[in-house]
C-alpha cells in the first residue's frame, strides 16, 4: 500500500492529483504546518527535510514532486507521462522548473524568513517574489496558448503540478483571471473527477464557495 503524507494547499497537491489520477490505491495522511506536524520527531523519520509531499512505497521512501509523479506514472500510470523520450524530458524540464523556480518564488513572499534574516529586507523580499511569481504564471499562460493540456492534447501528472500555482495565485490575490489560457484550463482541470476530490478532500481555494 502507498502512503502520501501531504499538507492541504501546499505543493503536495500536485502528487495528491498525480496519485488521485492514476487510480493506485494509497492512504492519505495530511499534515498541519500550522501544527508543524512537519517537523514532529516521528514524520522526519520518514523524511528528514521536514517537507512534504513524501510517498512511501514497498521501494522506500520517495520524495519531491517531480520523483513521485514520475514514478507515479512508470508503475501505475504510463498515460500520464509521454512514452516518446524528448516528450518525456520536457515534461521533467517544466517540472524542474515549477520546482526550482516557480516554487522557490511564492516561498519570497510566503516565508521571507528562508532568505534572510534581517527582517528589515522582508517586505522588499515579498515584494520581488510577488513579481516573479506572477511573471511565471504569465509564463504558464502562454505555454498554454493553443493547448488543452500543458504537454499538447494528452492530460499529464505535469497538469496537476501547474495547477498548484494558478491556486496560489489566487490565493494571494493575484489577477489570475486575466490569464486567459491558464483560467480556461483551469476550469478543464476542475472537471476532471479525480482533480475534484483531490481539490474538495483539500478544501482547496479553487473549489471553495
Amino acid at each position: 500500500m502507498l502512503k502520501l503524507y501531504y499538507a492541504p494547499g501546499a505543493c503536495s497537491t500536485a502528487s495528491h492529483i498525480g496519485l488521485e489520477e492514476s487510480g493506485a490505491k494509497f492512504e492519505g495522511q495530511a499534515l498541519s504546518f500550522a501544527k508543524s506536524e512537519q517537523k514532529t520527531p516521528e514524520y522526519l523519520k520518514i523524511n528528514p527535510r521536514g517537507r512534504v509531499p513524501a510517498l512511501v512505497t514497498d521501494d522506500g521512501t520517495i520524495v519531491e514532486n517531480t520523483a513521485i509523479l514520475d514514478y507515479v506514472a512508470a508503475v501505475y500510470a504510463p498515460q500520464l507521462m509521454p512514452k516518446d523520450p524528448a516528450q518525456r524530458a520536457r515534461a521533467i524540464s517544466l517540472m524542474a522548473w515549477f520546482s526550482n523556480n516557480v516554487h522557490p518564488a511564492f516561498t519570497h513572499i510566503s516565508r521571507p524568513e528562508r532568505f534572510a534574516t534581517d527582517p528589515a529586507v522582508f517586505d522588499h523580499l515579498k515584494a520581488t517574489g510577488r513579481e516573479n511569481f506572477h511573471a511565471a504564471l504569465k509564463e504558464i499562460d502562454g505555454l498554454l496558448a493553443g493547448r488543452q493540456w500543458i504537454l499538447g492534447d494528452s492530460f499529464s501528472v505535469v497538469d496537476g503540478y501547474a495547477l498548484v500555482f494558478y491556486g496560489w495565485g489566487k490565493r494571494i490575490g493575484l489577477p489570475v483571471e486575466e490569464l486567459k489560457n491558464y483560467t480556461a484550463w483551469k476550469d478543464r482541470m476542475l472537471a476532471r473527477p479525480a482533480v475534484r476530490r483531490v481539490l474538495e478532500r483539500e478544501q482547496n481555494v479553487l473549489v471553495a464557495a
